[in-house]
C-alpha cells in the first residue's frame, strides 16, 4: 500500500493512529480533518492534511481522490450535536435524505458506501491498533468490592441490551438499579448524571460496551482519561468496558488518574 488515508475526527486517536500507521512502515499517509473537530497536531505526524468542515462530503472525497487514496481508515469522534448543526453540501444531502433513521451506524455506514462506489476502500483500524485492546482481568485501580462486582456484571447485561436496540452503549448502575444510559448525549454527560443519581454516597458502577455486530471501521470504542477524569467529577467508582472491543489511550496517564481517585477500570465480559 502505497498511499493510505486517514478520516480523523477529534480527541486524541486520530493522533494515535498516525503513529502507529508510521511505525508499521506505510510510506505516504494522507490526513482529512474536520474545522472545529480534528487536533491541529496531527499535521506533524501526516505527510498531507486537508481540511474540510462537517458535512462536506464531496470536498472530503475529492481530497482523497486526488491524491490518489484507495484504502482509508477512519479515527477519532465528531460531537453528535454537530450532526444537528451541519450544514450538509448537495452529496451529503442527498445521503442523508435516504436514511431512514439517522444514527451513528446509519451515517457512518453510508458515507463509507459512498467512498466505496468511488474508488475508495474504508479497512478497519485495528490491526495496527490491536496492542491498545485489553483481554479479561485486564484491571488499574484498586480492586471492586463484590458487591460492586455483581453490579459490573448486572450493568454488562443491561449496556449490552441497550447496544443492541442501537441507543447507547454505556449504562451507569447502583446496587441492581440503573442511574443512567447513555443516548445522544454522550458518554461524559452520561456520567455525570449517572454520578449524581448515586447521591451523595457515590458508588456508582459504569460498564461500556460495543453492540453485537459493531463496525470496527468507523466506531472503536476507546477509553482513557478523560473518561476517568469524567468518573471522579461524578464519583464512580468502577468503570468496566469490554474485553477485546475496546482501545486504551494512554495507559500509564490512566493508570495514574486509577491510582489518585482510587477508580477500578477494568475489563469485562468473555474472552
Amino acid at each position: 500500500m502505497e498511499v493510505l488515508g486517514l478520516i480523523a475526527g477529534s480527541r486524541s486517536l486520530p493522533l494515535l493512529l498516525a503513529r502507529q500507521v508510521r511505525a508499521a512502515g506505510v510510506p505516504r499517509l494522507v490526513a482529512v480533518g474536520f474545522e472545529g473537530e480534528t487536533d491541529p497536531a496531527l499535521a506533524g505526524l501526516v505527510d498531507e492534511l486537508v481540511w474540510v468542515k462537517v458535512g462536506q462530503l464531496e470536498r472530503l472525497i475529492r481530497a482523497l481522490r486526488q491524491r490518489g487514496v484507495q484504502h482509508c481508515i477512519m479515527a477519532g469522534q465528531i460531537a453528535p450535536k454537530r450532526l444537528y448543526e451541519v450544514r450538509p453540501d448537495l452529496r451529503a444531502l442527498g445521503l442523508l435524505m435516504r436514511l431512514k433513521e439517522r444514527n451513528a451506524h446509519t451515517i457512518f455506514g453510508a458515507v463509507i458506501e459512498e467512498l466505496r462506489q468511488e474508488g475508495i476502500e474504508v479497512l478497519e483500524a485495528t490491526p495496527w491498533l490491536r496492542p491498545l485492546m485489553k483481554g479479561p482481568g485486564y484491571r488499574l485501580g484498586p480492586e471492586p468490592t463484590p458487591e460492586q462486582r455483581v453490579d459490573v456484571e448486572f450493568g454488562y447485561r443491561m449496556a449490552r441490551e441497550i447496544a443492541r436496540l442501537d441507543i447507547g452503549q454505556l449504562v451507569v448502575v447502583k446496587q441492581g438499579t440503573v442511574l443512567a444510559v447513555e443516548a445522544f448525549e454522550g458518554t461524559d454527560r452520561c456520567l455525570l448524571r449517572g454520578g449524581e443519581l448515586a447521591g451523595p454516597g457515590g458508588g456508582a458502577v459504569a460498564v461500556k460496551v460495543a453492540k453485537v455486530g459493531h463496525d470496527m471501521r468507523f466506531d472503536i470504542p476507546c477509553v482513557g482519561p478523560a473518561t476517568l477524569e469524567t468518573c471522579a467529577r461524578a464519583g464512580v467508582a468502577v468503570f468496566a468496558f469490554e474485553a477485546n472491543r475496546s482501545l486504551v489511550l494512554e495507559e500509564e496517564a490512566c493508570a495514574q488518574l486509577a491510582r489518585r481517585h482510587k477508580i477500578a477500570f477494568l475489563t469485562v465480559g468473555p474472552a
